[in-house]
């Protein structure tokens, strides 16, 4: 007689609460992680998010599986700001202003001090996303290049780490000013980048891995400080 065997059965979705929660817990996270450190209190996370300290540890067991969440939603809303601006076809040097500018909003700088040694800088979600974010960066550049607006000997790169570098919070100062900084002096780094070029820029742009053990740049995969 034939055995019969059961198909598999399929992974239930997440309810719709759930999902807004995880949500609201690593925007929660990721404020905080900007103005307190990576080292704020699960329950202050918690009570910021508006949910009970077991929510959150129902999406997120531990901390580095926090700081992990949060390293992704950083990366992915970046990645969704430069489809945005890849998606406008009015102006190619406007779209990649808007795109750097609200960059900022995302808060990179969230991920300076949790890019430890023990995080998980390989893990297949952050490459994917990264090399997304890659791509769509390189085609915003192409694209003003050929338009005659942008100077032609910049790189991926030159734009990628100049913004993490821009971006990164001032000793001292509370997140509003250190953003009203870093915008101010990601306008004076764009206005450098417009054709025709005032100069010949010295030596040669970094390469992609290169780039990607620099820390504080959108593209890093792993941190050097100490």
């Amino acid at each position: 007689m034939a055995t019969t065997t059961s198909a598999p059965r399929p992974t239930p979705r997440p309810r719709a609460d759930a999902l807004r929660n995880r949500e609201r817990i690593v925007v929660a996270a990721r404020e905080m992680f900007v103005e307190d450190g990576p080292q704020v209190r699960i329950d202050e996370i918690a009570r910021r998010a508006g949910v009970g300290n077991a929510t959150v540890y129902r999406h997120f067991p531990d901390r580095r599986a926090l700081v992990h969440g949060v390293v992704c939603h950083v990366f992915q809303n970046i990645s969704q700001l430069a489809e945005a601006a890849l998606a406008d076809e009015r102006d190619p040097f406007a779209a990649l202003c808007t795109f750097v500018h609200e960059s900022v909003d995302v808060r990179t700088s969230a991920l300076c001090p949790m890019l430890a040694d023990d995080f998980d800088v390989d893990h297949p979600t952050l490459v994917e996303t990264r090399n997304r974010i890659e791509k769509l960066v390189g085609a915003l550049l192409e694209r003003a290049k050929e338009s005659g607006q942008l100077r032609p000997d910049i790189a991926v790169t030159d734009l990628l780490l100049a913004v993490g570098q821009l971006t990164r919070p001032l000793p001292g100062r509370d997140a509003a000013s250190s953003r009203s900084f870093a915008q101010r002096q990601l306008q004076v780094f764009l206005d450098g980048l417009m054709a025709p070029a005032r100069s010949e820029l010295p030596g040669t742009p970094i390469t992609l891995e290169e780039l990607r053990t620099q820390p504080c740049t959108v593209s890093t995969t792993r941190s050097t400080e100490r």
